[in-house]
């Protein structure tokens, strides 16, 4: 097994296809994390973003709780510190973040559980780079969901019809500096990703750590051209464990480096919130059987485990 976490460049998608999709299905399937380089995203969209969250994140506390929407498991807008906790944790992270999610038509079907966005009026630009990342992170997931896609057999756009109104969220974090020593919280418990894949833009500083399969928390600092993806637990569920939604964490750093916030921006890739995650026939063998035979809804699904980490 390999110690390291693969970077592979997504340009190959386009010109050495079956050699990527060998490459790209295997890191998978052994470490259910990969980096993505050549992704095309602009540094100056991703600088531009990281700007004005961190902008937002400076407003006094009763400013940013203005946005906070109590009940609403924090779907869109401020959730403040102290709230989401990884489950069967004791304690909650050390961290704050906002949420953007799918800007769509309020007559859709999907009104109901996709609510619109907030945008906070004291930072220019948050609306505007905000989603342009959202936009740019979801047809860069929609790329990798191609390839996972051929890797097990199935068609190229298979997942094309399934995310097109998936309520995927972009979840701009900050994690404070740590000011107090032997805390017992760390910025971000051990878990795994609820969604499909999970793309992490822009990380500011190391502290991400992820678990092998031989039960060993292996750092990843990806470089800064690098976007981080990542396995969740509905494509795992899909695919019978044949792609691993793999533990991970984010770890407060030693000494002076405590004393530095942090700043990162996951985008979650969700299915459309009627999506029904039914085993996929083409992961079910006689070595590995189908370990859910009763399928349940991507929007059932997200408000078990909100209610997990709780957010609801």
């Amino acid at each position: 097994m390999n110690t390291t976490i693969p970077t592979l460049d997504i340009r190959r998608f386009d010109s050495d296809r079956q050699a990527f999709v060998a490459e790209l299905g295997a890191a998978y399937r052994e470490w259910g994390f990969c980096g993505i380089r050549g992704h095309g995203i602009p540094q100056t969209l991703i600088d531009d973003a990281y700007d004005a969250f961190r902008r937002f994140f400076a407003l006094p506390t009763e400013t940013k709780m203005k946005y906070h929407l109590p009940g609403s498991g924090g779907a869109r807008g401020y959730t403040p510190f102290g709230v989401e906790t990884a489950k069967d944790s004791q304690y909650p992270d050390l961290k704050e973040f906002w949420h953007i999610g799918r800007e769509i038509p309020r007559d859709s079907k999907y009104a109901s559980v996709m609510p619109p966005n907030l945008w906070p009026e004291e930072v220019p630009g948050f609306r505007e780079y905000g989603y342009a990342l959202y936009e740019a992170l979801d047809a860069l997931g929609s790329r990798v969901l191609a390839a996972l896609a051929l890797h097990i057999g199935l068609p190229e756009d298979f997942f094309a019809d399934k995310t097109q109104f998936g309520n995927s969220i972009l979840r701009p974090i900050h994690y404070p500096p740590i000011t107090t020593p032997d805390i017992p919280n760390v910025r971000a418990g051990a878990h795994e990703d609820i969604n499909f894949i999970t793309l992490l833009v822009g990380a500011s500083a190391e502290g991400l750590e992820v678990l092998s399969r031989k039960g060993e928390w292996i750092p990843f600092t990806a470089d800064a051209d690098t976007i981080v993806v990542n396995i969740g637990d509905m494509l795992q569920r899909l695919t019978n464990h044949v792609y691993p939604s793999t533990t991970h964490r984010v770890v407060n750093p030693p000494g002076e480096k405590a004393r530095q916030p942090r700043y990162s921006t996951p985008f979650f890739l969700h299915p459309n919130p009627d999506f029904l995650i039914r085993t996929l026939p083409q992961c079910v063998s006689a070595d590995n059987p189908d370990r859910y035979p009763t399928p349940i809804t991507s929007h059932d699904y997200l408000e078990e485990r909100l209610r997990e980490i709780r957010l609801k």
